[in-house]
């Protein structure tokens, strides 16, 4: 024989391990990879000032969505109310600058306060940056290139809801996927949620649903028990917790009690059990953990455990690592519970209210206020606040982990922290 050769086993190992190194170094989604808010990174300081800033810059507008980034780029939407414009840009990581940006002329709508035509988050890939923008006359799903050239774009028909749109597209293998969802009879309109074809925009499927009193705002997320075909795992108020399988399309199981309010965060796993939460007005209503279930239904869907009452999250997606749930609430407090059970362990109030979700980072949870302060308090059993550093304007988004560094957006402005060089 020739030269050595790794053993089968081994070289799927190393092609494992490859793949997970280079995920790692993208964001690729609202909350980073499947939307969990967990980054790899280990140099991400503490405590900062301005001056350890490796730079911020000024966007074109305003808004509250949260970056993505894909090698040396991050991709951020902004927009203007004034003028109707949305814009979907792309910077360096090294420096901020703008690489290049697209204009899309939009229809004015009226929208909550709280609201923003930049509330969206981008989603990203080896491909292409897929962006959503959704008014009241209509809605637009367009993917772009890394270098801004236009791939497809496809129009849908407009949103109703009381408080504005503020959807966030994901991808999963080769389709983008989004919820379509209106509230009361929406001049005849039909909620969906729907993807297509990453590659050319063209619908895969689409799977009609029930107009609500609430519209929703969560971001799916993806699921699979053991052998099963990846499932999406959707939460609303008209069909709360839901598993669609993402190759058809088709409703596998469905919760429809578990939310009887708004639903605005996204799904959380932890472990064997699902989670999300609902609210109304300023504070959460139900926090509630689910069992999936499985295709052949060997396995039934059933509740494990539920929380009422304003204790829980509202707007803020909560995060789930190491078998402790913590959760940040709209008035500003912040609960570390056993996810396995929903028995609290801890509920202090660090600093002002919440919007943005936490990411966890080395053993710590970093959060944005809505006042711009990024909360830092250690993911632990027990209670400990490291930090709180000002970003000096409001914020309702997430911050962004890629390359070693951490990207934070406030209302008109983005920043970086880390490693002056980033981490290869």
């Amino acid at each position: 024989m020739g030269g050595s050769r790794l053993p089968a086993e081994l070289l799927m190992v190393c092609v494992i391990l490859l793949s997970s190194a280079i995920r790692g170094q993208e964001w690729t989604r609202f909350r980073g990879p499947n939307g969990q808010g967990i980054s790899e990174a280990t140099t991400i300081p503490v405590k900062w000032t301005e001056k350890d800033y490796n730079w911020k810059v000024k966007l074109p507008g305003g808004g509250h969505s949260s970056p993505v980034l894909w090698g040396e780029k991050i991709f951020v939407t902004s927009g203007d109310q004034k003028t109707g414009r949305g814009i979907l840009l792309a910077l360096s990581v090294s420096d901020g600058e703008v690489l290049w940006q697209k204009e899309y002329a939009l229809s004015p709508y009226r929208m909550n306060r709280d609201n923003s035509y930049a509330t969206g988050s981008p989603a990203v890939d080896g491909d292409g940056v897929y962006v959503l923008w959704t008014t009241t006359k209509e809605t637009i799903l367009a993917a772009l290139d890394h270098e801004g050239g236009e791939i497809w774009e496809r129009s849908f028909g407009a949103v109703h809801c009381q408080h504005g749109p503020g959807s966030t597209p994901i991808v999963i293998d080769d389709i983008v996927v989004f919820t379509h969802e209106h509230e009361g009879k929406a001049n005849g309109a039909q909620s969906a949620w729907i993807a297509v074809d990453r590659k050319s925009g063209q619908r895969r499927w689409r799977l009609e649903r029930q107009n609500s009193p609430k519209t929703s705002y969560s971001t799916p997320c993806v699921w699979s028990a053991g052998t099963d075909a990846p499932q999406l795992i959707f939460t609303s108020r008209a069909h709360g917790m839901t598993g669609v399988d993402a190759r058809t399309g088709t409703v596998v199981w469905e919760v429809g009690s578990a939310f009887p309010n708004r639903v605005v965060s996204s799904p959380v796993i932890a472990g064997e059990l699902l989670i999300g939460t609902c609210g109304d007005g300023p504070s959460g209503t139900r926090l509630i953990a689910i069992r999936p279930g499985t295709r052949d239904k060997s396995d039934q869907v059933r509740e494990a455990y539920k929380i009422e009452g304003s204790s829980t999250p509202y707007v803020p997606t909560s995060l789930a690592k190491g078998g402790l749930l913590f959760t940040f609430h709209d008035r500003g407090h912040v609960s570390c519970l056993r996810s396995g059970t929903g028995e609290e362990l801890w509920r202090e109030k660090p600093a002002g209210r919440f919007y943005g979700s936490p990411v966890w980072v080395d053993g710590k949870l970093y959060c944005i206020t809505r006042e711009g302060e990024v909360v830092v308090i250690k993911a632990a059993s027990t209670y400990e606040l490291l930090a709180v550093n000002p970003l000096d304007e409001k914020s309702h988004a997430t911050p962004a982990v890629a390359g070693g560094r951490m990207y934070l957006r406030t209302y008109s402005h983005l920043i970086s922290i880390g490693p002056k060089k980033g981490v290869p």
